[in-house]
């Protein structure tokens, strides 16, 4: 019973097959977009490195009236494109590897409004230095979603979340939501649970109102702790002036 009651506070995505428990992973059609963009990238540095050769030895044969020999494409071919095809062979490889290394260690979760779990956004990444980031549903300003032409090829997107301390900026949104073949229903789930907070919510920049809801209760919960003080100082100022007007009123 206790873990039925778990898990409903957790988006189950609609694709059981890259759901794990609490937390689901970037479908794998965005490892193998990556894998592409590696294979990819590799190709144009090899053939800008084969083309900048040849410009250069052609150029040299054009304008000197006694080139090198080691100018001359039959002399420099062979161990060009071998080395080339040893750099693309390892830049693959290396590629591929620290892809799926990357790919893996990505953990999502998006917690709703229900029992005594703060509602958030959870992203873990990283392989060497792993990031774990808490985005609370009250500080999330902005949602988007973006679908770039290799997302649409492997029919993936992105959501982008912006809180008030990143909105607008040119850094990017606070924290990304990458290779979701669900993304536009994971869209609408938050923005289902961030109408709790605010009404109207919207989906753009511009400012909104956010209605008074109390706030979650954590231990050792510092940014909890100076939003209530921050209530009790507002009230006590509210009720201030109040009495104020009521005596100047008199």
């Amino acid at each position: 019973m206790g873990r039925e009651h778990e898990e409903a506070r957790v988006i189950k995505p609609p694709r059981e097959r890259i759901t794990s428990g609490r937390v689901f992973k970037p479908s794998t059609a965005f490892r193998n977009k990556e894998y592409l963009k590696v294979i990819l990238v590799g190709l144009l540095i090899a053939g800008c490195i084969f083309f900048s050769v040849w410009g250069m030895s052609s150029m040299i044969l054009f304008f000197d009236e006694t080139p090198s020999s080691i100018m001359f494409p039959e002399v420099w071919w062979a161990p060009v494109t071998t080395g080339l095809l040893a750099f693309i062979i390892i830049w693959t490889v290396g590629g591929i590897v620290f892809t799926t290394m990357y790919v893996n260690s990505i953990e999502y979760s998006v917690i709703a409004e229900s029992g005594d779990a703060m509602p958030e956004v959870y992203v873990q990444k990283g392989i060497l230095s792993v990031s774990r980031k808490h985005v609370p549903f009250r500080t999330i300003t902005n949602i988007s979603t973006t679908a770039g032409p290799f997302d649409r090829l492997f029919g993936i997107g992105n959501i982008n979340i912006e809180t008030a301390g990143r909105s607008g900026q040119k850094g990017g949104p606070e924290e990304k939501l990458e290779g979701c073949e669900f993304y536009e229903e994971l869209r609408d789930f938050i923005l289902q649970e961030l109408r709790k907070f605010r009404l109207p919510y919207v989906t753009g920049t511009e400012a909104s109102h956010r209605t008074e809801k109390p706030i979650p209760k954590l231990p050792d919960s510092l940014d909890d702790e100076i939003l209530w003080t921050l209530r009790e100082m507002r009230d006590h100022l509210a009720e201030i002036s109040r009495k104020i007007n009521q005596a100047v009123s008199r």
